[in-house]
């Protein structure tokens, strides 16, 4: 049975400031995700306040019903984020109106159609205050790292590595990498986040794994708009690493670009949902991650992966860093480099003192 999973999120209002988003656009979206004949399940929910439309469906990827379903849903939870003078509202919908495919009017998708097996758990990441980089080292941890994924050595279903796609953001070129052979080339690439993107991840045989929203926003939008705040999809199991593995990566509170006015490198914080609220600093960066098991195009079982005491240390770590990195104030490296600021507020105080330079 072939099932396609789509992950859309969007930033349609915060409340208060770019917290959190509000439970009535989480009920807004689940009656009208309740509603639609052509998906076969879904779940609403939110990491910080970016809404989060996870559908289940036959249609396979890019279908547009299935997009504008996802956009109808967010211009409805924008009216609400209207009225109720919520912060932002609509930020991340560049447009407005619908032109058969959400890619490139602001909200951000992950997508991926597979033939389910005898078993299917697939773990959902999303993240606030963060760039489409952030799946980096994570996922290269995951499909590639043997000290992280064990399988790597002794499943004889993986033993052969997995295949990278990789995308130039600035481009917009794609390149296929393998590993373990092409591992030192694909970490050339992978390791400038804020450029080159893991786009997907295969099996040598050509299955999917794991794909990742790469849309940056302020790139779409010539000028700061917010972050782009990704989401991720990755399959578990039966010759991909195991939910354990998958979640491995996130033990170590990776610095990401973001945090407070998508100008900054903070600690990546793996979060339950109840925690997926940015506050100091409008931060740090949160990741939160929900397990679900597929069967027949229906979710059977959803989990919060993040909610439990296993991630302690790794929340405590990412304070302690949060307290080391904030005393640096607006100084590098807590400031993003010089080429990163040009897409967020930093510009119009250069233009300001343009004239002034002699």
């Amino acid at each position: 049975m072939r099932t396609t999973i789509s992950v859309i999120k969007a930033d349609i209002g915060g409340a208060p400031g770019h917290a959190t988003c509000n439970q009535k656009l989480i009920e807004e979206a689940e009656k009208n995700l309740k509603k639609a004949k052509i998906i076969e399940d879904f779940y609403v929910t939110h990491c910080g306040d970016d809404l989060q439309l996870i559908m289940i469906h036959k249609k396979g990827v890019d279908n547009k019903k299935i997009h504008e379903l996802a956009w109808n849903t967010f211009m409805k939870c924008t009216n609400i984020s209207k009225k109720e003078k919520f912060y932002g509202a609509g930020q991340d919908l560049l447009k407005d109106t619908f032109s058969g495919n959400v890619r490139g009017l602001g909200p951000g998708i992950a997508e991926m159609e597979f033939e389910e097996r005898k078993s299917d758990p697939v773990l959902v990441f999303m993240a606030d205050k963060t760039e489409a980089g952030a799946w980096n080292l994570p996922l290269f941890k995951m499909f590639a790292d043997p000290f992280n994924t064990a399988g790597l050595v002794i499943d004889p279903k993986m033993h052969e590595g997995f295949v990278f796609e990789v995308l130039d953001t600035r481009n917009g070129k794609k390149v296929k990498l393998k590993t373990p052979e092409e591992m030192y080339d694909l970490l050339a690439l992978i390791g400038s986040p804020n450029r080159y993107v893991v786009r997907e991840v295969h099996s040598k045989s050509g299955e999917i794994a794991a794909v990742t929203s790469t849309q940056k926003l302020s790139q779409m939008a010539g000028r700061y708009v917010g972050k782009d705040d990704p989401v991720c999809i990755v399959r578990a199991q039966s010759g991909f690493p195991a939910v354990g593995e998958v979640l491995e990566p996130f033990t170590f509170p990776f610095l990401v670009a973001g945090w407070m006015r998508g100008s900054h490198n903070g600690p990546f914080m793996p979060v339950p949902l109840k925690y997926a609220k940015c506050t100091r600093f409008d931060g740090p960066p949160r990741v939160a991650c929900l397990g679900l098991q597929i069967a027949n195009s229906k979710i059977t079982a959803v989990e919060d992966m993040f909610d439990d005491v296993g991630f302690e240390k790794a929340r405590e770590q990412a304070n302690e860093i949060a307290n080391y990195i904030r005393n640096h104030g607006p100084f590098q490296p807590h400031r993003l480099p010089d080429e990163e600021m040009e897409y967020t507020t930093l510009p119009q105080v250069l233009k300001k003192l343009k004239n002034r330079f002699k």
